[in-house]
């Protein structure tokens, strides 16, 4: 990724954070980016372009930080529970994320996360189930992958307990639905 598509995805993330998805313009991502509202379009196509740039872009992020956490070994669930909570963590502190799961300044945004969530949801379901398939081999481990992306998702917009609950209540469930496969 060049340094231009780099910068021009950063402050598209914090615009959008500020002014969610109706309040994105092009050219005040390229006023602050110092290119000119062609060079964005020229990257992104459209504002749609750029904004699933950016979902794509942050998740990367969050897939790389979660995959670390599951390979830095130990017992499968606890590798889990750390990539988990490391994603918890992050997001808390993400303020284009936070925007999303409050509808803090960008409530238009919250698709990202509910029904035009594959781009979030597809790769985390994949990182998910590698982890599963390496320590369960000979076990589907699709559906418990997938339960438990959309349980921590399901935690992330709408928490009711502390980090550790939401931990515990993911990892039983987990549990559950592998030995269930």
């Amino acid at each position: 990724m060049s340094d231009i598509t780099s910068l021009l995805l950063d402050e598209a993330a914090e615009l959008l954070a500020a002014h969610g998805f109706q309040g994105l313009r092009m050219i005040e991502v390229a006023t602050r980016a110092g290119v000119s509202r062609q060079t964005v379009y020229n990257e992104f196509g459209n504002k749609e372009g750029l904004v699933q740039a950016v979902a794509a872009h942050r998740t990367a992020d969050y897939v790389r930080g979660f995959q670390d956490r599951l390979e830095q070994g130990g017992e499968p669930f606890e590798a889990l529970r750390s990539a988990l909570r490391f994603t918890f963590e992050q997001t808390a502190q993400d303020r284009l994320v936070s925007a999303i799961l409050t509808g803090a300044d960008a409530e238009d945004l919250l698709p990202l996360m509910t029904t035009r969530g594959m781009p979030v949801l597809g790769p985390a379901v994949e990182v998910v189930a590698q982890h599963l398939a390496r320590h369960f081999p000979g076990t589907d481990v699709r559906l418990c992958a997938e339960t438990t992306v959309r349980l921590a998702l399901s935690h992330l917009l709408l928490p009711m307990g502390d980090l550790d609950q939401a931990m515990d209540a993911i990892i039983t469930v987990s549990r559950a639905t592998l030995a269930a496969s």
